[in-house]
Order: C-alpha cells, then structure tokens, then sequence
C-alpha cells in the first residue's frame, strides 16, 4: 500500500470499525504520536486510544479525508470524523447527538508503516459544544 492507502485502510478498519489486528500493519513497533504537549508512544496506546474512543463515540465514519502534502517520508493530511457521543470522554458527559470533528495530522513513514505523528484535533470542541445549556 502506499502512503494514501494506508492512511485509509487505518481509519476504516482501526477507528471506524475497531479492528486492532490492524495496528501492526498501518504502525511501526517503535510508533510515536504528539499531541498539543503530550507525547504517546507504542501500540499498546494505540490498542486503548482506540477502545476508549470506540466505548465513547458510536458509528464513526470519516467523511472526508483530504492530502494537502507529501514527500517521500511524510504525509500531511485532514479528517473529518463524525460518530454519535454516547459515553462520557475525557470528563465530558454523554450528549446522545451527533458530532462531527476535524484533526490536522502530519504522519512520518517508514519502511512502508507511519512511525510518527504530530496530530491537532477539535474533538473536544465538538463535544463540548453539543452539551445541554446551562440555565
């Protein structure tokens, strides 16, 4: 697969429809993702981040997914994910609607397998922005 491809295959299979015997195949062992200032490393962080996301947010489809560079070692690239927030996440309560969210992801290859990542994602906006009003 090349880089596009495997971008794809990963959130279909991976965050879509949870299938984590598919992580060794789209990630490196020694795999590393930066996130605002925090820094997650290996597939056991990809094996929780996907469970937790999929307890939380039902249904999560891409609707799109946009390459705005690449180079032979990188990819940058958009998603936009959308899903049904039925479970509390990261302290913020259940809504029971629909979000939609977009995260901006450079993704680093290599020998074929994304190796790092520095990722910016609005998913805690849409769910805070979905909450009931306060009287």
């Amino acid at each position: 697969m090349n880089k596009e491809e495997l971008i794809k295959f990963g959130i279909e299979n991976i965050v879509c429809k949870g299938e984590t015997d598919h992580i060794a195949t789209v990630f490196a062992k020694d795999y590393v993702a930066h996130a605002g200032n925090k820094t997650y490393e290996g597939h056991d962080f990809l094996h929780r981040w996907t469970k937790q996301m999929l307890a939380s947010i039902d249904n999560i489809k891409a609707a799109k997914i946009q390459i705005l560079a690449q180079d032979e070692n990188t990819l940058t690239w958009q998603r936009t994910l959308t899903g049904v927030h039925k479970k509390a996440l990261r302290g913020i309560p259940a809504s029971n609607k629909k979000i939609t969210w977009t995260e901006m992801v450079v993704s680093r290859f290599e020998d074929g397998k994304i190796a790092e990542e520095w990722l910016v994602s609005e998913l805690a906006a849409a769910l805070l922005l979905k909450q009931p009003k306060k009287p």
